[in-house]
């Protein structure tokens, strides 16, 4: 089943893009995998938990980049490889950014990654500790040698994740204004830079708007490009009586200006309900960092981090997510 919505040239074909079929008798739109969690919370020694992590393909295979909490609850960003995207081989010494400017390059935290491949070099994006969460701006060719380049915002600022080509000439850049404790407020906003470096043109997306996305709303993985526009998946959270719960939905938005929502899921897509998104260092989250797709068969595999403790991979097919996404906004 080739999909018909998938804009031409806006990945590459992954026949080997990990994939589980629907389960008899299930009627969701996105459902787990039944080897969940594909990434326990010490799979890394001396890791207190692995979660919101992000993953792209890489030289017939796949790399990501995943937050590694320590047992002293240091956050950190840990590089790994798999050759099949669910058994996964992580470095066990963290990232070591190089970067020309100790100011920037002196790591005090990092936090929820998201990975990019844009022209000619994998971009990580991630929660940067400067004087408060910031969002760090990194690359890659290989994901042994890594680079930081600035921080792309002031803090306070979470959930930068980049377009994964130029808009109007520009880079682009989603981000979700936060505050230096859990942010009990957040809107999606937009921005672009002619050079990676100075971001300006800033736009607002989206705000909570009720239901499961109540509280405060945040971008996932890097957008997909559509004939119907940017396929953005994204988390939202409520406040219940028993703190914050995070599912996610998608919404598409308009190709040249992103910032202007077409559509927009008043259902979640996927919410916290088994024992490992419920039951962890944070009760009920479920929270996506990365989305592949391979064109030819229209399957889709979301990685997602559960209840801020271990690493979960979804499957969709794509276009039955999209249509989803235009009938019930």
């Amino acid at each position: 089943m080739v999909t018909a919505y998938l804009a031409a040239g806006s990945g590459p074909e992954l026949p080997n893009l990990p994939w589980e079929p629907r389960p008899a008798g299930c009627d969701d739109v996105v459902w787990r995998s039944a080897r969940n969690p594909i990434i326990t919370r010490d799979a890394v020694p001396g890791a207190n938990s692995i979660f919101n992590s992000a993953v792209v393909p890489f030289e017939g295979q796949f790399a990501g980049v995943f937050r590694c909490d320590t047992t002293a609850r240091d956050m950190q960003l840990h590089a790994g490889r798999s050759e099949d995207g669910f058994r996964w081989q992580i470095a066990p010494q963290r990232i070591r950014f190089r970067c020309d400017d100790d100011e920037i390059g002196t790591f005090v935290y990092g936090y929820d990654p998201r990975v990019c491949w844009l022209e000619d070099r994998y971009y990580i994006t991630w929660c940067n500790g400067y004087h408060g969460p910031t969002i760090g701006v990194g690359y890659t060719y290989d994901f042994v040698t890594f680079y930081q380049m600035e921080n792309a915002t002031l803090p306070y600022n979470r959930n930068g994740v980049l377009f994964p080509r130029r808009v109007r000439g520009k880079y682009a850049m989603l981000s979700r204004p936060s505050d230096t404790g859990h942010t009990p407020f957040g809107d999606i906003f937009y921005s672009e830079s002619p050079d990676m470096v100075h971001w300006g043109h800033h736009r607002h997306v989206m705000s909570p708007c009720g239901g499961w996305q109540a509280t405060k709303v945040g971008a996932g993985p890097t957008p997909i490009e559509t004939s119907e526009g940017w396929l953005v998946i994204y988390h939202g959270v409520l406040t219940s009586c028993n703190g914050f719960v995070y599912s996610f939905g998608a919404a598409l938005t308009d190709l040249d200006q992103p910032w202007k929502v077409i559509h927009r899921t008043r259902a979640y897509l996927l919410n916290p309900r088994e024992p490992y998104e419920c039951v962890g260092d944070v009760p009920n989250v479920t929270f996506p960092c990365a989305a592949l797709v391979d064109p030819p068969s229209g399957r889709m595999a979301i990685y997602y981090g559960g209840a801020d403790t271990v690493t979960c991979l979804a499957f969709a097919q794509f276009d039955e997510l999209m249509e989803f996404v235009i009938h019930e906004s």
